[in-house]
């Protein structure tokens, strides 16, 4: 369960950072702010200026090509995300209605992907997630044989 929340927290944390560069972010700002003061009791507004004060970076860092800034924001809201997801088994169904309402619908077809690791040489026993493209998480399949 710990692997589809942090796949989940990804995708989210992905398509925030994407919204906040975007045009509709605007639209996207305020339920934002409500699902993460819903989880942390803050203030909506305190969260709304964390989010504009992130914004902002973002938007400096993408005419500078700053992409560590990005790198940063990523890990930095997927963080904040996995920790509302770990403490509220009810935000799970939120961020995945929240991230249908920001990506909206789909011009292109989704097709499913097939991906087969094998992992060879020297090993440690974990697990192994590998994501192609992130962004919706409609089931993230994390089956297949143990290592033993």
């Amino acid at each position: 369960m710990e692997a589809e929340l942090v796949a989940l927290a990804s995708a989210g944390a992905a398509a925030l950072v994407q919204q906040m560069v975007g045009e509709a972010w605007e639209q996207a700002r305020g339920r934002v702010a409500v699902f993460f003061a819903r989880r942390s009791g803050r203030d909506v507004a305190v969260i709304d200026g964390e989010l504009e004060e992130a914004r902002a970076e973002l938007v400096e860092a993408e005419r500078s090509g700053d992409e560590e800034t990005r790198t940063e924001a990523l890990a930095e809201w997927r963080g904040r995300m996995r920790r509302a997801l770990r403490n509220d088994p009810a935000a799970a169904t939120e961020l995945r209605a929240l991230l249908d309402e920001l990506e909206g619908p789909s011009a292109e077809p989704r097709q499913a992907v097939r991906i087969h690791n094998t992992v060879s040489g020297v090993t440690q026993n974990g697990t192994l997630i590998q994501i192609g493209t992130i962004g919706r998480v409609d089931g993230v399949d994390l089956g297949g044989p143990r290592a033993g």
